[in-house]
């Protein structure tokens, strides 16, 4: 069974950019483990709760398929942590799929995993130019192993086209 690590801030997170693609994943037979930058009782951005047992310091990328990132007010928490950033870098490296919605991927941008690559979210807020992505405004946009989508319209379709991609291996 494949298993893929959802990263969600602790505080203010989108609610449905965590629940659909994870519904989407777990009934595609893919066991969902979630990470965070606390452990406890996160909060998300509309009252969602969710237990995190684990920091992304407990995050071991070689027991994952894919490493995935929530968007929401919250997830600036990640775009300056050198943690977040090594482990992506760490997924590039080991060929891991790589996910970010709405306002995550600018935590990927500034790890350098979008140089050269197409890439959405929700508002492009320049940090993809001067770190040379593509903005590319589509709903979900898939370059290689980087799998980014524009926000919580488009969160079913992110875990969709992320079960694509873990069944190609």
């Amino acid at each position: 069974m494949k298993k893929v690590a959802m990263v969600i801030a602790f505080s203010m997170f989108r609610d449905e950019e965590y629940l659909e693609p994870k519904s989407v994943l777990e009934h595609a037979g893919v066991l969902v483990e979630t990470f965070s930058d606390k452990t406890g009782t996160a909060q998300g951005k509309f009252g969602l709760q969710v237990q995190v047992e684990k920091t992304i310091a407990d995050l071991k990328l070689d027991d994952f398929a894919a490493l995935l990132f929530v968007g929401g007010p919250g997830a600036n928490v990640f775009y300056d942590s050198p943690l977040a950033h090594q482990i992506i870098q760490e997924a590039v490296l080991k060929g891991k799929i790589i996910g970010a919605i709405c306002g995550a991927p600018p935590i990927l941008a500034r790890a350098g995993a979008l140089k050269g690559k197409k890439a959405t979210m929700f508002t492009d807020t320049g940090d993809f130019a001067s770190y040379g992505a593509v903005f590319t405004g589509q709903g979900v946009e898939v370059d290689g192993r980087i799998i980014t989508a524009d926000g919580p319209k488009s969160a079913t379709a992110w875990g969709e086209a992320i079960v694509r991609a873990l069944s190609h291996g």
